[in-house]
């Protein structure tokens, strides 16, 4: 069996078709089902009366048509005899004495199971009522089709091991409650759409909106054909939309108004989309099997070696598209300020004490300190940032973090930390020569004494400096910098505050804050407490250490967010990170991530408050609950086998 890690390959079809030419037609359905499975395609959908063509108007009343429309379907099963993928096309199905708009579900020669269409349009341009009867009622039925009898109705849900299928037509969608709903409570991952939408000025804006919004609402995979070039143009035009997505994300889309088959391909991860699922226990409240009872028709998902298409972002924190990023640091800023501001008032602090150390984390939350201060109309001089120079202190983060201050206007206190520090080393017996976990330690912690006994003697509180990757990786000294009154960037991942804070120096700064902002996001993150070298430059980085939070926030997003396991984790990062990382370098940063954050729970569930911003967070309150003592033994054994 191939290793798929839960993903399915699907593919929307968009045929070139004939009005009325059942042979003409299936002949361009079984060339584009050859194509679909050279790509290694396990579904396959057309659009909504593929066989027949959908504009046929009264010639769907012709006795011929109708058995035309069987012959051809019955020689498609026999070329697709050999296929493994599971296809569906539309044609009109004949039962007791009415018609109906349906879609056929076939594999390997085999007719799976017919579906006919609930919801008939009755409005101007379609009017189907005039041909079709609606399926709505029609549930727990067969019908003779090729000779065989085969399972008929709006109940089926076609099942296999990796996936559950269930289909409905066009016009479904766009009702209050579309037959997908249903179907997905009943266990349906991915939903099929066979659909034949004319084109109109705005409408295609508005079905993306539909689309997305019911395959987010249904945690589902969707896959949408629409019928194209072919269909007749007496009064309508169809564009012809093939259309992959998954949760309200679009994976896959054809072009428009294109006079060639197309296919939209793509993969859909249906291991995700059951793990949202079972996390939002909402989904299956209220599920009622006996209200909408559904017959579960097995088939064999094809097993076929996986070759991803669809895009795995590697930095899956940072929106791709520069105005959705714009926007979305924006709302981010206003949320942490707003969380501050909210504590501010409610403690009826008179200050808010930093820690400002030159370095990316102090400034965001800076930043964020003078936006609360901002907007709750008090004076910039009640922040007080405190720079507190220590053994590995360089001149740049230094220089960087006086400029800042002095630019924004706040209170600005310089206190050093290295005669307290080489006090208590001697206190303790510590050899200062010794640059230890203890040596470094030492200093965090007397960093964060100073700030709090500071937030004392003025009133205020401490605004933690902290972030969402450091939390993740323990990367933080417990009851130092781990520490404060309210944390305003732990939900903020590292990969994101360089954007937060090159958006506030480009939209909001001018002049040398905005020229320090930009330093800044271009020194290297180090916690600066090793000494430098020779030249006055930084010694100690970050992410020679600990690994590139690049990897690490990857890994902390898709092991959270989606409980993807170290396999997946890994397979998925040598496709995201191809040509930036080798396989090694992900692999051993991997195997860290998985132990460090497993070693270091008992860190996250003593956290101070702080302001939920994104779907990630590690908050022990409403979010991340892990024992402090569970065991990493699986993962790293995983990691291990890779």
């Amino acid at each position: 069996m191939a290793q798929n890690f839960g993903f399915v390959k699907v593919a929307a079809a968009v045929p070139g078709v004939e009005v009325a030419d059942c042979q003409y037609n299936v002949v361009e359905i079984e060339k584009q089902i050859a194509e679909a499975s050279e790509q290694g395609v396990q579904i396959i959908v057309f659009p909504e009366m593929s066989v027949t063509a959908y504009t046929c108007g009264d010639l769907f009343g012709h006795t011929l048509l109708l058995e035309q429309a069987q012959q051809a379907l019955s020689h498609l099963l026999e070329v697709t005899a050999h296929c493994a993928l599971l296809c569906v096309v539309g044609m009109p199905v004949a039962w007791q004495n009415s018609l109906y708009n349906c879609a056929v579900a076939f594999q390997q020669g085999r007719i799976l199971g017919v579906v006919p269409k609930s919801y008939l349009p009755n409005y101007k341009e379609f009017y189907e009522e005039r041909w079709f009867a609606s399926g709505l009622t029609v549930r727990g039925e067969s019908v003779e089709l090729c000779s065989n009898r085969v399972p008929f109705g709006t109940d089926l849900l076609f099942e296999s091991a990796g996936a559950v299928v269930g289909i409905e037509l066009c016009e479904d969608l766009w009702v209050p409650i579309p037959p997908s709903s249903h179907l997905a409570r009943q266990g349906a991952d991915i939903i099929l759409n066979l659909s034949a939408t004319n084109e109109l000025i705005g409408k295609h804006h508005y079905l993306l909106s539909l689309l997305r919004q019911q395959s987010a609402r249904c945690l589902a995979g969707y896959v949408y054909a629409s019928a194209g070039f072919g269909e007749s143009s007496t009064d309508l035009v169809f564009a012809g939309n093939g259309i992959v997505l998954e949760n309200g994300s679009i994976l896959a889309q054809t072009e428009r108004f294109v006079q060639a088959p197309r296919l939209a391909v793509s993969e859909i991860d249906v291991e995700r989309l059951r793990t949202e699922r079972r996390v939002k226990t909402s989904f299956a409240q209220g599920t009622d099997s006996m209200e909408h009872p559904v017959r579960h028709i097995p088939f064999v998902l094809a097993d076929v070696p996986l070759h991803l298409t669809r895009r795995v972002s590697s930095r899956p924190f940072v929106p791709a598209d520069s105005a959705t990023l714009n926007d979305r640091c924006e709302e981010i800023l206003s949320i942490q300020a707003a969380g501050l501001a909210k504590r501010l008032v409610h403690t009826r602090a008179q200050s808010a004490v930093i820690g400002i150390s030159g370095g990316l984390d102090s400034t965001l939350a800076l930043l964020v300190a003078v936006k609360a201060f901002d907007k709750l109309g008090e004076s910039r001089q009640k922040i007080i940032g405190v720079t507190m120079p220590g053994f590995g202190t360089t001149g740049r983060t230094y220089r960087n973090a006086v400029a800042l201050m002095q630019a924004l206007g706040i209170t600005l206190r310089e206190i050093s930390i290295r005669e307290a520090c080489e006090l208590h080393f001697r206190n303790i017996g510590h050899d200062i020569s010794v640059q230890d976990v203890t040596y470094e330690n030492s200093q965090a912690r007397e960093r964060t004494q100073i700030l709090m006994d500071i937030a004392n003697q003025t009133g205020g509180l401490v605004v933690g400096t902290g972030d969402l990757s450091e939390l993740a990786l323990g990367w933080a000294t417990y009851n130092g910098d781990h520490m404060s009154m309210y944390g305003v960037s732990t939900s903020i991942p590292k990969t994101l505050v360089k954007y937060l804070v090159r958006w506030v120096a480009e939209n909001e700064l001018t002049g040398e804050a905005r020229e320090t902002l930009l330093d800044i996001v271009n020194t290297p993150i180090s916690p600066e407490l090793i000494p430098a070298d020779e030249n006055g430059e930084i010694k100690q980085k970050t992410e020679d250490l600990v690994g590139p939070y690049a990897l690490h926030d990857f890994f902390l997003f898709n092991m959270l967010r989606y409980g993807f396991s170290p396999a997946k984790l890994y397979y998925l990062a040598r496709y995201a990170f191809a040509g930036e990382f080798d396989d090694e370098t992900i692999k051993k940063w991997l195997k860290v991530f998985c132990r460090r954050f497993f070693n270091q729970q008992f860190k996250r569930s003593c956290l101070p408050d702080g302001p939920k911003v994104g779907s990630v967070s590690l908050s022990p309150r409403g979010d991340w609950r892990m024992p402090s003592d569970a065991s990493s033994a699986m993962w790293l054994r995983e990691c291990d086998e890779l």
